[in-house]
């Protein structure tokens, strides 16, 4: 599957979908968002049952500024609509793929309830 580009119009709907979406924050002058690109494009085509979304920070700032997003290249996977995974910084290829498949790993009811617990917790 090829990488989409997400915009704020489709984001929301996007990402609480079921299944993995995995989401590349990158601008164009990023250089450790040019060296992850084609690592997040490969990752698509291994992966074809996961999406793989990218927001231009330049074009979405709005987008970016709600999700906290402070540093670029920033990845964040969703899984059944919920948030799994964030980290900002360019991952080679193995750890992209880590990330992927911890992510299918996930028991999501087990996910939910330490969600639940900690809100519960505020």
């Amino acid at each position: 599957m090829a990488t989409i580009n997400l915009t704020a119009e489709v984001f929301e709907e996007t990402v609480k979908k079921d299944g993995i979406v995995l989401v590349d924050f990158w601008a164009e002058w990023c250089r450790p968002c040019k060296m992850f690109g084609p690592i997040f494009e490969e990752s698509s085509e291994a992966n074809s049952d996961v999406v793989h979304g990218k927001i231009d920070t330049e074009a979405e700032r709005e987008l970016g500024a709600a999700l906290n997003v402070t540093a670029i290249p920033t990845l964040m996977a969703f899984r059944d609509g919920v948030l799994v995974f964030r980290q900002a910084g360019a991952l080679p290829g193995p750890a992209l793929q880590q990330v992927v498949d911890a992510v299918r790993e996930l028991d999501m009811d087990e996910v939910r309830k330490e969600i639940a617990e900690h809100e519960g917790a505020k």
